[in-house]
């Protein structure tokens, strides 16, 4: 039977780097690089030859020694630091990053590891996502978002307007058929569970006057495969 040969510390401690998501950077006390992984090289740009015995600084223009110093002071009480910092490339540009700051005893006891998160493509969706907020609230068009029973999840200003609801919390104890009971509307929140994108025209009875014509679209929220619930919007025409 073959015997199990374990392979020496520093080849495991490599390839462990090797795996990381993040890009890692270790320094000594004083921030001066000791080893950096392959994802610090892909993310900005630098090969490990260039970085050995260079401030972190290169890498976080932010992290200047007197801050690595108060970095160190921070550790002495906890296990990890955690700040959000603008990282810069070789070429000049600029990375939006976490970076979390740890000891490790690597070559000096009271090294550092910086474990450094690009953050760019989450602070883009988050940029997406307020966009697509502030534009769903300022919408003319009443617009709602219901689960899959018909509860109210979100809607914005125009909803709680057209249905005199003072805010959000208050549309939330509501279900979808409080305020849109009229056939065909329950079956089209059905048709939208199923997948299906219905539009129709209602008239709403107004007190001793001439209905307001309505086109109410309901639609599937989706998220992959999964229907999660029924959006929609309701439109004065």
């Amino acid at each position: 039977m073959a015997l199990f040969v374990p392979k020496d510390r520093k080849s495991l401690f490599r390839q462990f780097l090797a795996g990381m998501y993040d890009a890692v950077v270790i320094t000594d006390p004083n921030g001066y690089i000791i080893e950096i992984n392959a994802r610090a090289v892909e993310h900005f740009g630098y090969e490990q030859d260039d970085v050995i015995d260079k401030h972190v600084s290169l890498y976080i223009p932010g992290l200047a020694a007197e801050v690595v110093q108060r970095i160190r002071k921070g550790l002495e009480g906890d296990r990890h630091v955690l700040i959000d910092a603008n990282g810069q490339t070789k070429d000049g540009g600029k990375i939006a990053c976490e970076v979390a700051v740890s000891f490790i005893d690597l070559v000096n006891p009271g090294d550092l590891v910086f474990t450094i998160r690009n953050v760019e493509r989450r602070r883009e969706m988050m940029n997406r996502y307020r966009t697509k907020s502030n534009a769903f609230q300022l919408s003319p068009t009443a617009l709602f978002g219901c689960d899959r029973d018909g509860n109210i999840r979100e809607c914005n200003s125009a909803f709680l307007e057209m249905f005199g609801i003072e805010n959000i919390d208050e549309a939330r104890t509501h279900v979808f058929s409080d305020f849109m009971c009229d056939e065909p509307l329950s079956e089209n929140f059905k048709k939208a569970l199923e997948g299906e994108t219905t539009v129709t025209g209602i008239v709403a009875e107004n007190d001793g006057e001439d209905g307001e014509e309505i086109e109410i679209t309901l639609a599937p929220n989706s998220h992959g495969r999964k229907v999660n619930g029924v959006v929609g919007s309701i439109l004065k025409v």
